[in-house]
């Protein structure tokens, strides 16, 4: 159905207006030192090392500035979120507390579109949504204000382009993730098919199929929650096109690309490759600007444990958790709530539940390395900052920083459970 209402997709113009708020929330004079001073800082026996990227991407700070530009421009309306605007805690609650909804759940858990009414707002995700969805609130007529990141929206233009030419959607991602989903619904509006694989092994799995091929019954149980409806492996296997959430590892996503490339030169030859293999480019450029940057970090040899910060369900968050845990003790956190003490940390596994864990925090001469997801604000990375010294029984004050960005930290920089203001 035709909306009623323009979906809105460049803001209000209204930045100046909502500048000063979201530097109050989101920006850290402590961050900007550091930034500044070759990302590194000693305090007494504790040296603190930053990835010299991390922290909110274009997408997200965009995403961020229009969901306040849309409470500034309708300071009278309901303004619904349909879900998590960015993956992060500290965000998700201030935009609650500026009086933005999320949109309520019936009981089976599903979002309830019927509470909207013409006049609402409705902000989408930076991660998209699905077609259907889309198209069940251009029908209640409310006005859609659409934070949909643009690399996400290049790869919805690679999956139609399959969808067109006859080509299955194989992409590299999460099932159950927001945008994967939203990737996903675009295929089949198109026209066409898709398959979801986690990682490796699953594109393993796939490239079997593609060369040998198989029980389809037992292919479709093994992916069940992961491909189209209608989805037939002996037909829609034998033209592919890969694609990725934006999200997800570029080295793992290019492995991916070429276990299944050469599955299909087993299958059909080298000749007729391009008759039935795709692959476009559609890594973010700043999830794997992070990526490199967090090698980077991991190439010295002094860093002695990495703290990655970001919301738990934050996909490039664990990424980056992935590639540190490899070199060097590594714990995923939330927010500096999650430093409960010197002795313990409350933290996530990558790809498990969060845990508690005892005994995380050497004494001595220690170097940590600090990196944080896309969907972080540096206000939050700062408030880690310091409740690392003040664990570590460091002043800030003695910092080099201390002078520079005194008028902005209080005497108790930090206080566990207490939101910021």
């Amino acid at each position: 159905m035709e909306s009623r209402t323009p979906v809105v997709r460049k803001g209000f113009q209204l930045k100046k207006q909502v500048l000063p708020v979201l530097q109050q929330d989101y920006a850290s004079a402590l961050i900007d030192w550091f930034r500044t001073h070759d990302f590194e800082c000693r305090v007494g026996q504790t040296r603190i090392v930053l990835a010299r990227e991390f922290g909110f991407c274009y997408g997200v700070d965009r995403a961020i500035q229009y969901a306040y530009e849309t409470r500034a421009r309708f300071p009278d309306r309901r303004v619904f979120l349909t879900g998590e605007i960015i993956h992060n805690p500290f965000v998700n609650r201030r935009l609650q507390e500026s009086g933005i909804q999320f949109l309520p759940r019936t009981p089976d858990g599903r979002k309830d579109y019927s509470v909207i009414q013409p006049e609402d707002v409705v902000l989408l995700p930076a991660f998209g949504v699905p077609v259907e969805e889309m198209a069940a609130l251009q029908a209640r007529g409310c006005i859609i204000v659409d934070t949909t990141c643009g690399s996400v929206m290049n790869v919805w233009k690679s999956v139609r382009q399959y969808a067109r030419d006859g080509f299955t959607s194989v992409i590299h991602g999460k099932y159950w993730h927001e945008e994967t989903r939203a990737t996903a619904s675009q295929a089949v509006a198109a026209g066409g098919h898709y398959l979801i694989v986690l990682n490796r092994r699953e594109a393993r799995q796939v490239a079997d199929f593609i060369r040998h091929g198989g029980d389809p019954e037992a292919f479709l149980r093994a992916f069940a929650q992961a491909v189209s409806p209608g989805f037939d492996p002996t037909v829609h296997l034998t033209r592919i096109g890969l694609a990725n959430q934006t999200t997800m590892l570029m080295n793992e996503s290019l492995e991916i690309q070429e276990i299944l490339r050469q599955a299909m030169i087993d299958r059909y030859g080298a000749d007729c490759l391009a008759e039935h293999f795709r692959a476009f480019d559609t890594i973010c450029s700043a999830t794997q600007d992070r990526q490199d940057a967090v090698l980077e970090l991991l190439r010295r040899d002094d860093i002695d444990l990495m703290i990655v910060i970001g919301g738990f369900n934050s996909s490039n968050t664990g990424s980056l958790l992935h590639l540190c845990q490899q070199r060097v003790p590594s714990f995923h956190i939330e927010g500096a709530q999650d430093l409960v003490s010197s002795t313990r940390i409350r933290h996530k596994p990558y790809m498990q539940a969060p845990v508690y864990t005892d005994g995380w925090l050497p004494a001595g001469p220690l170097t940590i390395g600090l990196t944080a997801g896309a969907s972080t604000p540096n206000s939050v990375v700062a408030e880690v900052i310091l409740r690392l010294l003040e664990l570590r029984g460091e002043r800030w004050q003695d910092a080099p920083w201390a002078d520079s960005i005194r008028t902005s930290v209080p005497e108790e920089p930090f206080s566990v459970g207490k939101p910021r203001r």
